[in-house]
């Protein structure tokens, strides 16, 4: 039978709160205890699908909105979209209009590629000397063509116009500052494209003969590392443009497949073709020749199926023509830079270039740069470090994929050169680290062999260094090879230079050696670094002293007991970075892997310290402390919950400070509290603590006028109820989620009488929300809680029918006030609460079919308790559901017969208030019955 529930009875709180007493009850404490600490641990459940909604009404929602911060990016990053289009652009910019990609046999991922260099080249090799430009400009001579000139004719104009670049003026640009420089070359670059565009070829290529003849001038020397980077960016642009042009020739009648051969190329783009090369090979200087014709090495493909290695050969040979070592260790370095992008494969030319470069090697002791270093005040040292990009460049090339073979012959050649260090650096940089390490004791004889005037030897060290950190050698030779490395390192005078080098071989000593010689090594780097507070200038390879220590001692008791190691940490006297190498520590002994007793130990102490800290009320020093807490011990879950805590006590404080005058500061301080629990209750494992934060941290909002922070947390709790397992582990034992999440759905239903409905949701939003998330959730089997929840939401609603709430938040307009007891409102509110008693009545009457009588009459007892509390019993329908629930809770006999005894007493007190008379008929029909 379903009865209308129309009408909630008129409450008077204030009256009837002085008719309360409080009564003293036994309670089954059984095994649990309110000190006893708790261990909740989630367990994988089953979710069922939602099979029907316990709302009325068609504005009832069945979900509830997602994290409201997402929501406002609508799941696109804004500053992904900008950097997205920059790329568009610069791509479209670049590519000029490329529409395909060529697939070539490519190297791999594991190389790295020339635009990963490029920026530490211009960084590092910089002047401030006057640069400047040589411009020949051309003699400006009028050419003048009819439409009806013969090809031939043109052919032969386009080439006296080339002629006239080597014949015509010249102009110089003087007294360039290095942006200056940077700026003229990348305008030339500009240029270039326009001319190409404007269909102006040969002026395309006089421009870019101009600028490749800049690579034979060496005037300025520290900068010609930069300006080869600079210059081969306005030859690669060429490069393309010329390769793209001749295959868009190719497109007729059909596109050239990817993978095309020379017999694919039609006749009109391989006559461009050859133009272009008959072009470049009429440039007389050998410098900007050998560079253009590199820059369309790719374009050899259009001819011959071997044109681009004998080309290359062609190429590598001609560079024993530059006098100059320098210049031409770089063009060796750009032929090899094309050669590894069209033709990875062919590694006889790479190999070839290498083997030239040692040969030619010797003239950097010659006379004639020895004049010119003389001339421009450069030292040797500085002079070969010069060379370091190129050579590094070349050897990448040639060690990629290269056999273990190739190394034995590169370290045969340089010990045939004497050792040169600065070969000996590169080949050490670039043959892989597990080839190296196995010849480590090799290479350190030869780097006691080397002349250290021009190379230092602990930077010869440092190289080796890098290798031994990631391979490892034979195990018999690592102790040798630690003290011959030491011997060379203690003695190196500078600080700087001492640190630099000491810092990598930190972790090899760590990684194969004990205690003992890691706090060796710390007593020499004190020993050094102490003197004239050199330390204040190496904070960062000092911290990565710690950090490799840290990567391979993880037993605290070790690393403490190093005689060494608190004496090391007394040298970070800066604060900021005392605090950040601290940090480093405890991240270590604080990790995923810590024990559960360990962890909860740490969090004991730390959370102990956490509530020593105060700013006063300086509450935004206060906040940015806990932003920093979460981050160093973000494994830590009872210290990120302690931290929760800590903010939102923080917003209330800062409340009561301010007296409840919030200025637009204070506001958005609030705000930003709880920005900090929204982003950081999701990290949390637990889940009821997730449920809770999220309910006390809405409360918390709610208090300090926060609407819609407070509506953002109340919903996150809601949308996660159904991911609450059905079991859950305490203390090592797997037990019933049940009791608590009823315990956080009643506590949730009392807040949710002071929270106003958000005028865009409807109405009652969160509490249909909450019951549809009830309704859908897979409970237990033979299960009375879904039903428990119905009977506990029926005092909420009775209680926001009420013209005057229970309880409110001071300057938050709750529900009364927002509709102001509205027909239309209390309309809603009552049809809710006939869907409840329905679901429930349905509930009770299936208990009846089953073997479920002592659960219906509990049921029952309960419904009845909430209509006598909140129901208006002169409602006839209303008065027999309660006493028809009544007799079928003790229909069989299991209610208590104290607490039915107690009740009747109550009723009959009860009745005898003037308002409550009708109660008196009703006592007459309940009666006690008893299980025979």
């Amino acid at each position: 039978v379903c009865v209308l529930y129309r009408h909630s009875r008129a409450r008077k709180y204030e009256s009837e709160l002085h008719m309360c007493r409080l009564e003293v009850l036994a309670v089954e404490l059984s095994d649990y205890h309110p000190l006893k600490a708790i261990t909740v641990t989630d367990s994988k459940s089953r979710r069922g699908g939602r099979k029907g909604s316990t709302s009325s009404s068609s504005s009832s929602c069945s979900s509830v909105a997602p994290d409201p911060l997402s929501l406002t990016l609508d799941g696109t990053d804004p500053l992904s979209l900008f950097a997205a289009a920059i790329y568009v652009t610069v791509i479209v910019t670049l590519s000029l209009g490329r529409k395909r990609k060529e697939k070539e046999e490519e190297v791999g991922s594991d190389f790295e590629p020339w635009s990963s260099k490029r920026g530490e080249i211009l960084s590092r090799f910089t002047t401030t000397e006057k640069l400047s430009i040589n411009l020949f400009m051309g003699s400006d001579k009028s050419k003048a063509s009819s439409p009806s000139s013969a090809v031939s004719e043109k052919v032969r104009t386009r080439l006296e116009e080339l002629d006239d670049l080597e014949e015509g003026s010249q102009r110089e640009l003087l007294n360039l500052s290095q942006q200056d420089y940077v700026n003229r070359i990348e305008e030339l670059n500009q240029s270039l494209k326009e001319a190409w565009g404007s269909d102006q070829k040969v002026k395309a290529l006089k421009i870019v003969i101009q600028c490749s003849k800049l690579l034979s001038d060496t005037s300025v020397i520290q900068f010609y590392p930069s300006k080869f980077v600079l210059i081969t960016d306005i030859l690669d642009t060429f490069g393309g443009l010329v390769y793209d042009r001749i295959w868009s020739m190719c497109a007729d009648p059909h596109p050239l497949p990817e993978s095309f051969s020379a017999d694919d190329v039609n006749d009109t783009a391989k006559e461009t073709c050859l133009n272009w090369f008959f072009k470049i090979a009429s440039i007389r200087e050998l410098v900007p020749r050998l560079y253009v014709e590199a820059a369309i090495l790719k374009c050899n493909r259009f001819l011959t199926k071997s044109g681009i290695q004998e080309t290359l050969q062609r190429l590598t040979a001609m560079i024993r023509g530059i006098g100059d070592p320098l210049v031409a260790v770089y063009a060796r370095a750009y032929l090899c830079r094309v050669g590894m992008e069209v033709a990875p494969h062919l590694k006889d030319s790479l190999n070839k270039n290498f083997f030239d470069l040692l040969a030619s090697f010797r003239q950097v002791h010659g006379e004639s740069v020895q004049n010119q270093l003389v001339l421009q005040r450069v030292e040797i040292p500085i002079y070969l470090t010069l060379y370091s990009p190129a050579i590094h460049w070349i050897l990448q090339c040639v060690a990629y994929r290269a056999p273990e073979v190739l190394l034995t012959e590169m370290m045969d050649r340089c010990k045939k050169l004497g050792n040169n260090a600065l070969l000996l650096n590169s080949v050490m940089w670039a043959f892989r680290a597990e080839f190296v390490a196995m010849r480590a004791t090799d290479f350190i004889g030869m780097i006691k062999d080397c002349d250290e005037a021009g190379f230092p030897k602990h930077l010869l060290f440092a190289s080796l260094g890098r290798s031994l950190s990631v391979a490892d050698p034979p195990e018999s030779e690592r102790l040798s090879i630690l003290n011959e490395a030491w011997k060379v390192i203690t003695k190196v005078r500078s600080p700087r230079d001492y640190i630099n080098c000491a810092e990598i071989w930190v972790e090899f000593t760590c990684r194969h050696f004990t205690k003992r010689e890691v706090n060796t090594v710390l007593a020499d780097i004190i020993k050094h670094i102490t003197p004239d507070r050199a330390f204040e200038d190496a904070y960062p390879q000092l911290q990565s002293v710690i950090k490799k220590i840290l990567t391979y001692f993880h037993d605290f008791s070790v690393l403490f007991s190093m005689e060494k190691f608190l004496p090391f940490l007394d040298m970070f006297q800066k604060d900021s970075v005392r605090v950040e190498v601290c940090k480093s520590i405890m991240e270590v002994f604080i990790n995923a892997l810590t024990l559960d007793d360990e962890k909860r130990a740490l969090s004991l102490l730390i959370n102990g310290f956490i509530r020593m800290v105060s700013f006063g009320r300086d509450f935004e020093q206060q906040l940015s402390f806990c932003v920093e807490a979460r981050a160093t011990f973000c494994n830590l879950e009872p210290v990120i919950i302690h931290l929760i805590h800590t903010v939102n006590q923080l917003a209330m404080e800062t409340r009561r400070v301010m007296k409840g005058n919030h200025s637009r500061k204070t506001a958005a301080f609030v705000r930003a509290c709880a920005a900090y629990s929204f982003i950081t209750i999701p990290s949390l494992t637990s889940i009821f603590s997730r449920l809770n934060l999220y309910l006390l941290s809405g409360q918390v909002a709610l208090a300090n006028q926060c609407l819609s922070q407070a509506d953002a947390f109340l919903k996150a709790a809601v949308s996660l109820l159904p991911e609450v397992p059905r079991t859950i582990s305490i203390e090592g034992k797997q037990r019933s989620s049940e009791s608590f999440l009823l315990d956080f759905i009643n506590n949730f239903l009392s807040t949710l009488l002071v929270v106003p409905d958000h005028p865009e949701q409807g109405v009652l939003y969160l509490v249909r929300g909450l019951l549809n998330m009830v309704q859908d959730y897979t409970w237990e089997d033979n299960s009375d809680a879904k039903i428990r929840v119905y009977i506990s939401a029926l005092p909420l609603l009775a209680a926001m029918s009420q013209e005057s709430y229970l309880y409110t938040i001071p300057k938050v307009d709750s529900n009364e006030t927002l509709y102001g007891g509205d027909p239309k409102f209390i309309a809603e509110i009552n049809k809710l609460c006939e869907t409840l008693i329905s679901q429930v009545l349905d509930h009770l009457k299936g208990l009846g079919r089953d073997e479920g009588v002592r659960r219906q009459g509990s049921l029952a007892f309960s419904l009845f308790g909430c209509l006598l509390a909140h129901g208006d019993l002169r409602n006839n329908k209303l008065n027999q559901l309660a006493v028809n629930l009544w007799n079928l809770s003790h229909k069989h006999g299991f209610c208590d017969t104290r607490t039915s005894v107690r009740t009747l007493e109550c009723i009959k007190h009860q009745a005898q208030q003037a308002d409550m008379s009708h109660l008196s008929d009703m006592t007459a029909r309940l009666s006690l019955q008893s299980r025979a």
